[in-house]
C-alpha cells in the first residue's frame, strides 16, 4: 500500500455525492493515497471526505430488511455494502481471492473498498470511505473508522480500534501501511500513520499527538495536530510508562502510560506475527 494504487489507478477526483460510494468501492477514488511528495508519503483528498459528508446531510431514512434479525434503518445515501454480487466481488472471485465475511454480525457500509483476499471475522464494523488492501485480516470486534486506509497483508487483531475522520475535510485519516501487525485491543486514532512492517503490541494506544519513545534510536517521535504522529517502518511498539515530574508526583509514585519502540523488526519478530494461511 505504501506505493500501491487501486485497480485502474486511484485518484482524488471525487464524483458527485450520489456516485461517490460506487467510486470508493471500485477504488477509483480514495480518501488518501500514496504520494512520495506529500508529508509522510501520503496525500489527503479532501473532496472525497466532503462528498461523503454531503451524503450524511440527506436526513431521509429507509429500512433494509435482509431477513430474520438482520434489519437496518439508516440514511438513504449510506446503504449496506453489497458483498456478494457487486462488480468488486465478482472481480475478487475471478482473481481467485474472494472476500471472506464470516457469519456472526459484521457490518460493512457502502463506500468501503475491499481488495481480493480480505477476511473479516465477526463481529466487526467497517465504515464508509475505508480502504482495506489485499490479504488483510480483520479479526473479531474490530472497528475500522470512516476513510481509514489499511494496506495489504495487515493483521488487525481482536478488539482493535482504527479511528475515522470526515471533518474538517482535509484532515489525514488513520493510515496503516502494508504488512503491519496490530495487537489485540490496540487503538490508532486521530490521523496516526503507521509505516510499513511496524508491529503495534497489544494494548498500545496512539493518537495524533502522542509521543513515541524510541529506545532503539535514542529519540522521541512527536505528533502534532498539524502533523500527526508517524510510527517508523519496522518499529516494534510496546506499552510502557514514564515518570511524571514534580514533587507531588514523586511522593505518590505517579507515572503516565507511554508508547515505546523497543526494537526494530527482525526474523524473530516476523515469526511471532506471521499470519496462518490456513485461517485465511
Amino acid at each position: 500500500m505504501s506505493g500501491a494504487e487501486a485497480p485502474g489507478g486511484a485518484t482524488g477526483s471525487a464524483a458527485a455525492p450520489g456516485a461517490i460510494l460506487a467510486d470508493l468501492e471500485a477504488g477509483r477514488v480514495r480518501a488518501a493515497q500514496p504520494d512520495e511528495d506529500a508529508p509522510g508519503g501520503w496525500r489527503v483528498n479532501p473532496e472525497v471526505q466532503a462528498a461523503i459528508l454531503e451524503l450524511f446531510a440527506d436526513r431521509a431514512t429507509r429500512t433494509w430488511d435482509l431477513g430474520g434479525a438482520f434489519q437496518f434503518r439508516d440514511r438513504v445515501g449510506l446503504p449496506v455494502k453489497e458483498l456478494l454480487d457487486s462488480p468488486e466481488a465478482r472481480a475478487a472471485l475471478v482473481a481467485g481471492k474472494p472476500w471472506r465475511v464470516v457469519p456472526g454480525g459484521t457490518s460493512v457500509r457502502g463506500g468501503v473498498y475491499l481488495a481480493p483476499g480480505v477476511t473479516i471475522m465477526p463481529p466487526s464494523y467497517i465504515n464508509v470511505g475505508a480502504w482495506l488492501g489485499e490479504g488483510t485480516m480483520v479479526d473479531s470486534h474490530v472497528l475500522v473508522g470512516s476513510c481509514a486506509q489499511v494496506g495489504a497483508r495487515v493483521h488487525l487483531s481482536a478488539g482493535v480500534q482504527i479511528g475515522g475522520v470526515l471533518e474538517p475535510p482535509g484532515r489525514r485519516p488513520v493510515i496503516v501501511e502494508d504488512e503491519v501487525f496490530v495487537g489485540a485491543q490496540a487503538a490508532l486514532l486521530e490521523g496516526v500513520l503507521v509505516k510499513r512492517g511496524a508491529v503495534i503490541a497489544a494494548g498500545v494506544i496512539l493518537t495524533g499527538t502522542s509521543r513515541l519513545y524510541d529506545l532503539a534510536r535514542d529519540r522521541v517521535v512527536v505528533g502534532t495536530l498539524a502533523e500527526p504522529l508517524v510510527v517508523p517502518a519496522g518499529a516494534v511498539v510496546a506499552p510502557g510508562v514514564r515518570s511524571v515530574p514534580g514533587a507531588f508526583a514523586e511522593r505518590n509514585g505517579l507515572a503516565l502510560s507511554a508508547a515505546i519502540v523497543v526494537k526494530y523488526r527482525d526474523d524473530r519478530t516476523d515469526a511471532r506475527v506471521a499470519l496462518e494461511e490456513a485461517l485465511r
